[in-house]
C-alpha cells in the first residue's frame, strides 16, 4: 500500500504530505506501524501539512508531539493547514 502522508506522535493533530495530494482524494497516513485512510478537502503540496482533527481557532498545532503553532481559524479536518490559516509559534520573541 502507498503511503501518502506521515504523522510522528500520537498526539500529533497534522500529517505532511510525502508527495502532492489533491481535493477530495483518499490519502493513506503512515504513524509507526499503523495507518489509517482519510480524505483531503483541498490540494494539499508535497511537504505540506494537513489536519488528521478538527482544529479550533486559537486551538494548538501539534506536529512531532510539539506546539508548532495556533490555528488562526477553524481547520477542519482533511484541510490544508499552513500560512493561511497558522499563525507560528517557533522563534518569537513576543511571547512567554
Amino acid at each position: 500500500m502507498r503511503i501518502d502522508a506521515i504523522m510522528i506522535k500520537a498526539e500529533d493533530n497534522v500529517a505532511t504530505a510525502l508527495r502532492a495530494l489533491h481535493s477530495e482524494e483518499d490519502a493513506t497516513i503512515s504513524f509507526g506501524e499503523s495507518q489509517k485512510q482519510m480524505k483531503v478537502l483541498d490540494n494539499i503540496p508535497f511537504g505540506h501539512k494537513f489536519a488528521v482533527l478538527d482544529i479550533n481557532k486559537g486551538g494548538h498545532i501539534i506536529k512531532y508531539g510539539e506546539i508548532i503553532g495556533r490555528a488562526t481559524q477553524f481547520i477542519e479536518r482533511g484541510a490544508h493547514s499552513h500560512i493561511q490559516n497558522i499563525e507560528s509559534l517557533r522563534g518569537r520573541g513576543d511571547l512567554d
